[in-house]
């Protein structure tokens, strides 16, 4: 028995665009990290580098099933 999982177009592209998101995030949150400043260095880096895995497996779902790209 296969399962065939499909997205609509417009649904791979709206799961791609939270991935580039939390790409943001993650990119936002780093930085934030190296700042002496703040706090909780090392658990920005980890939310940081947990955003980055989720984002992306967010693009691998988008491009594989969702068609987009």
């Amino acid at each position: 028995m296969s399962l065939v999982l499909g997205f609509a177009h417009h649904t791979g592209a709206r799961i791609a665009e939270v991935g580039f998101l939390l790409l943001l995030f993650a990119g936002v949150w780093l930085t934030a990290a190296q700042i002496p400043q703040f706090k909780f260095a090392a658990g920005r880096t980890i939310v940081a580098g947990l955003a980055i895995a989720i984002s992306g497996l967010l693009l691998i779902v988008a491009i594989h099933w969702g068609h987009f790209g």
